[in-house]
């Protein structure tokens, strides 16, 4: 039998579904969890930043076209003091939590301090749940190659059945 890993991450196609996937879990949990969850703004059809929602209600830009910055995804002004300020706290390990981290992204890494964070909360004892890019740098390669880590592709065929997958696995590594 497969032993199931503590860190348990999404990937997939933008849109295919992660982050709703990562809501539904939050939603079904049976214990706490500390974290945040990033989703598209859209004004009627188009799309015009991505908002970050941690677990205890703060909400921020990760991105907007409408932020000025030195670090830009296409037309969409990245954040780095929200991701300090917002997402970087909310994945500190706190004892027994759960951690939602959606997600690990171009965006997200360009701030040093939340890759250090993430790095922190993968190497705690806590449960990670999360999400990351289908694409690559040196530093998200090296958490994709990690032996503690499992991913799963989101796809429209699996996207319904994942969070009762997930809800299990994290069951079951809660009464080891």
């Amino acid at each position: 039998m497969q032993q199931v890993k503590k860190n348990i991450f999404l990937t997939g196609a933008p849109s295919s579904g992660k982050t709703t996937v990562i809501k539904k879990v939050i939603a079904d949990l049976s214990f706490l969890a500390n974290g945040f969850y990033t989703e598209e703004e859209r004004q009627g059809k188009k799309r015009v930043g991505f908002l970050m929602t941690t677990l205890d209600g703060k909400t921020a830009y990760l991105a907007h076209q409408d932020i000025k910055s030195s670090f830009h995804i296409r037309r969409y002004g990245v954040s780095i003091e929200n991701i300090e300020k917002v997402a970087v706290p909310s994945i500190m390990p706190i004892k027994d939590n759960a951690i939602i981290l959606d997600e690990i992204g171009k965006m997200e890494c360009f701030s040093q301090k939340f890759r250090q964070a993430a790095i922190c909360a993968l190497d705690s004892a806590n449960i990670v749940i999360g999400t990351i890019t289908l694409g690559s740098d040196e530093f998200i390669l090296r958490i994709k190659e990690r032996d503690d880590i499992e991913i799963d592709e989101v796809t429209l065929n699996n996207r319904d059945l994942l969070p009762n997958l997930i809800l299990k696995k994290i069951s079951d590594l809660g009464r080891k």
